[in-house]
């Protein structure tokens, strides 16, 4: 096993910080993954890419990303700029021979995400995609159950992710909001990390019929923006592009069928990522906001038991919980960073990409461009 795996960055802000704390942390949970070193981060304003550097940990900077891919001491490219980025970083990078772990969504459309698994599987490159929800030890655990058959037959999944931070219309016109540079709305930015969770759990969908509606269609134009969050000139407003909300059914090719919601619009819902499974011997459920407790109920309990129960999985028998604290101590949303980290430190190791890699990227992506296509043709599509 490799002992040193050598990290360079491109962007620094919301998941360039998480990301960056998953790599620092990743030995004092996980001392045997090959060790992280932060040689490099790219960003092209100097004075902030330089701060961000010292803050993060990161050894040096740069502040052109292809001077970054051509250094010969970085042995990892993290993708964690705007969507539209994600092409041209991720071939350039791959051509160069540098393993690669991106951002979500894969890119903006099903044209340019092929290219992109093109290139990493012509370069032999390890690759992943961060949809970092499968990696919750409860998620994990909820797949575990699925196939060792608890379940049984699935018959439905139900999934939303609710958000209300653009419910205000004075909210500025940030990168999210625009479609040449974020590709969709909420059906790119949390709508996706729903359907990835239910390809993990359920099967690869085969047909979806959806509705998309943009509620705001004017904000101000932002004098500066970063992260999730801009601030407006109310001199000034610009076209928002993208969906506000989306919702959509999907069948599913073993026979099981989904709703799905996402929305940026759903006041009091800071972060609510939540589904429920049922199948024909039990059912589970689960919500990011308790994302240690996983719901689980079963048909074969006793008559007057039968109804759902808490699993707390934080036992040694949950998938990564034993590198953390003693039972029912709960972890967090950044160690599902560290989580898929470690994954990705294994396919690079044994020269394998794990899963979600550019594979699940692409697959996602088409489910995406089904859902717009159906809600402009108003009717069913097949993936």
């Amino acid at each position: 096993m490799a002992e040193q795996i050598n990290i360079g960055m491109i962007g620094y802000k919301f998941m360039g910080k998480m990301h960056s704390h998953a790599y620092r942390d990743l030995s004092f949970f996980f001392p045997d993954s090959p060790k992280p070193c932060l040689k490099a981060v790219s960003g092209r304003n100097e004075s902030a890419v330089k701060k961000a550097a010292e803050e993060m940990g990161w050894h040096s900077y740069e502040t052109d990303w292809r001077h970054l891919i051509q250094r010969d001491d970085i042995d990892v490219i993290d993708i964690v700029t705007p969507n539209h980025t994600h092409p041209e970083i991720a071939i350039e990078a791959a051509e160069a021979g540098k393993h690669i772990i991106s951002e979500k969504p894969l890119a903006l459309d099903v044209k340019d995400a092929n290219r992109m698994l093109e290139a990493v599987e012509k370069n032999n490159v390890v690759h992943m995609v961060c949809h970092n929800y499968r990696f919750a030890p409860a998620v994990q655990y909820a797949k575990q159950l699925i196939e060792k058959g608890y379940l049984g037959k699935i018959h439905h999944i139900r999934a939303h992710y609710l958000q209300d931070f653009i419910i205000d219309p004075s909210f500025p016109l940030i990168w999210r909001l625009k479609k040449e540079v974020a590709g969709s709305g909420a059906l790119g930015d949390i709508g996706i990390h729903s359907i990835d969770l239910a390809r993990f759990l359920v099967g690869e969908m085969e047909e979806v019929s959806s509705m998309m509606k943009t509620f705001v269609e004017e904000r101000p134009v932002p004098s500066e923006e970063g992260g999730l969050r801009g601030t407006s000139n109310q001199n000034e407003y610009g076209q928002v592009t993208v969906d506000d909300a989306i919702a959509f059914l999907a069948k599913f090719k073993n026979g099981a069928m989904g709703i799905f919601e996402a929305t940026r619009f759903a006041g009091g819902n800071r972060n609510k990522n939540k589904f429920e499974i049922n199948g024909e011997t039990g059912s589970i459920r689960w919500d990011m906001e308790r994302m240690n407790e996983l719901d689980v109920y079963f048909t074969d309990s006793p008559e007057g038991l039968q109804g759902f129960r808490t699993i707390h999985c934080t036992e040694e028998q949950h998938p990564y919980a034993g590198a953390y604290w003693p039972p029912g101590h709960s972890i967090g949303y950044e160690h599902t960073f560290i989580h898929l980290v470690h994954q990705f430190f294994q396919g690079i190791s044994a020269n394998y990409s794990p899963h979600p890699n550019f594979k699940d990227g692409l697959m996602n992506q088409r489910v995406m461009e089904s859902i717009e296509n159906s809600a402009i043709n108003r009717g069913w599509e097949k993936i």
